[in-house]
C-alpha cells in the first residue's frame, strides 16, 4: 500500500504538472486531526479545473493515479437514471487501487468551487495556483 506521503506527493505532482488544474483542496476524515488514522480512510480530493469536459473526453487520464482496481462515476450513474446532471460544473470519480488506497476525486470549475467551498468545515487547501480558494480560518474547521 502506498503511504500517505506518497499519495499526497502524487496528487501534488499531478496538479502541478497539469495546467488545467488550478487549485486542489481536501476534506473528509483525513483533514480532521481528531480522527485516528486507519487503512480504510480514503482521500477526498477536489481539483478545481478550467473545464471539466476535456477530462471526461479522455477516460484514461485517471490512470495517472495508479493501478485502478475499480472506478465508480456516480454522476454518470445518476444521469443514466434520469437525474438532471451538469457535467460542465462538477464530476466525481471514486477510485479503488490495487494497493488498497482509495481516492474520491471531484472535478469542479472555479464557479462551482466558489459556490460550495467551505461548506464542509474540514476543508483544507493544498494547492492554489491562482489564489482563488477563499480563506477558511483554522478555528472554524473543527
Amino acid at each position: 500500500m502506498r503511504s500517505e506521503e506518497e499519495i499526497y506527493d502524487l496528487i501534488q505532482n499531478i496538479a502541478e504538472n497539469d495546467e488545467r488544474i488550478r487549485a486542489v483542496y481536501m476534506n473528509g476524515s483525513r483533514t480532521n486531526p481528531n480522527v485516528p488514522k486507519d487503512i480504510f480512510q480514503d482521500y477526498d480530493v477536489v481539483f478545481v479545473v478550467t473545464e471539466i469536459i476535456p477530462f471526461l473526453e479522455d477516460d484514461q487520464w485517471i490512470n495517472v493515479f495508479g493501478d485502478i482496481l475499480m472506478t465508480q462515476e456516480p454522476d454518470k450513474l445518476d444521469k443514466s437514471v434520469g437525474m438532471d446532471m451538469d457535467f460542465t460544473r462538477t464530476y466525481a470519480y471514486l477510485m479503488l487501487f490495487t494497493d488498497g488506497n482509495r481516492i474520491d476525486l471531484r472535478l469542479q470549475t472555479k464557479k462551482e468551487m466558489l459556490r460550495v467551498y467551505g461548506e464542509d468545515k474540514l476543508t483544507i487547501p493544498l494547492i492554489d495556483k491562482d489564489e482563488i480558494l477563499p480563506f477558511i480560518p483554522p478555528s472554524l474547521r473543527y
